[in-house]
This record gives structure tokens, C-alpha cells and sequence, in this order.
């Protein structure tokens, strides 16, 4: 996370507020994005935590939204698929707050998220947080997005790109892939038996790519 100019000072593209939602203000005027370092792990206890701490001290109008962006993958495997969300920025909770004029934490905010088990820093100085770049919050409100409750399977290969086989029948092959078939989660491959050279379909998860083999 970069230092820079407030996210007020420069406004947003207009593709990004298309993407976002309209209600999605950029930054709440009067406040600003900053990162808190947290344990491994811990990121959704922690933003629980804060919001009904701010909640029950009404906070609000010092803390608004804290976000942890999170993205929904789909694999195959076994032919049975499979829906997994991870943290796109582990170790790391999105804070919109306001400070001091002085570019403080308001006393009142700091004690509640110090004492809150998980909690470490927050990115800059000691006492005076470094707010994110305006790029840094529409990226970061863009992949906090709600995530699709379908997500396509995301493939890792690309068309002509050289693998190896590394379960199945034909595992020790090498081949090159033929075509990517997303919607069953597999991958076409072109490999060489008996002198000739044959399509196989395979699933993503049992070729890697030649250098790693």
C-alpha cells in the first residue's frame, strides 16, 4: 500500500463506478480507506468484531464500512465440482474511518481496534495511518463485491501451451493442449501414443505445466 494523495482529491474512472454498485459511494465524504494488519485467519473475526464494537459505542460516525474482499473459485475434480472462497488480500482488513485534523485516530476509535484480539497496525506511521491511493479503493471496492454465487472455473492453461500428465492412465505423458472446456472443468490434450498423435480429455487438476514437471 502506497502513500498518496486523499481518494477526494482525484475522482474515479467512469468504467469503475459503472462496475460498482450505485450506492457504492467510492469514499464516504469526510473519511478515508486505510489498511489494518491482522493475524492469519483472522480477518472475518476481526471485522465482526469492530462493526458491533462501533455499533454498541456508535461509532459510526468515525468508522463506516470494513470490508474483506473475498473471491468464490469453482474446480472440478472427480468429476464432482467444487466452490471454495478465499481471501484476495490475506492479513488484511479495509477500514473507512475519519481522523483528527492533525491525521490522527480519534482516541475513542483506537483503543476499540487495539483492543481487539487479531489485531496488529495499521499500514504508515505509527498513530498515523496512510490512506490508500485512489486506484488502490476502486480495486479493492471492485473486488469486494459480493462474488458471483456461480463463478465460472477459472483455467490456467492456455491453448498450445506444453504440459504433462501427471495422473490418470496416461500419467509421465507429455502434450500440448488442445482446447479449454471450462464448463466441465477439463482440458483437451493433444498427446503422442503409439507413434500418433490423439486427443485426450483430462481434468485441470491432473496436468501441470511442462517447466514444472
Amino acid at each position: 500500500m502506497t502513500e498518496a494523495t486523499k481518494p477526494t482529491d482525484t475522482a474515479p474512472t467512469t468504467e469503475v463506478t459503472d462496475k460498482l454498485a450505485h450506492d457504492d459511494l467510492i469514499v464516504t465524504p469526510g473519511m478515508n480507506w486505510f489498511v489494518l494488519r491482522v493475524a492469519s485467519n483472522k480477518e472475518d473475526y476481526v471485522r465482526e468484531t469492530l462493526l458491533r464494537k462501533i455499533e454498541i459505542e456508535a461509532l459510526k460516525h468515525l468508522v463506516n464500512r470494513i470490508l474483506v474482499p473475498t473471491e468464490k473459485t469453482k474446480t472440478v475434480k472427480g468429476g464432482k465440482q467444487k466452490i471454495t472462497e478465499t481471501k484476495l488480500y490475506p492479513g488484511y482488513v479495509f477500514v473507512e474511518m475519519k481522523l483528527e485534523d492533525d491525521g490522527r485516530i480519534p482516541q475513542d476509535v483506537f483503543f476499540l481496534i487495539k483492543e481487539t484480539t487479531g489485531v496488529g497496525d495499521f499500514v504508515g506511521a505509527t498513530g498515523r495511518p496512510t490512506p490508500l491511493a485512489p486506484h488502490e479503493i476502486e480495486k479493492m471496492l471492485l473486488d469486494s463485491r459480493k462474488p458471483e454465487e456461480l463463478p465460472e472455473i477459472k483455467m490456467v492453461f492456455q491453448k498450445g501451451e506444453p504440459v504433462t500428465i501427471k495422473e490418470g492412465p496416461f500419467e509421465g505423458y507429455e502434450g500440448t493442449v488442445d482446447e479449454l472446456l471450462p464448463d466441465k472443468g477439463l482440458v483437451r490434450v493433444l498427446v503422442t501414443i503409439f507413434g500418433r498423435q490423439a486427443p485426450i480429455e483430462i481434468e485441470e487438476w491432473q496436468i501441470v505445466k511442462a517447466e514444472e514437471a
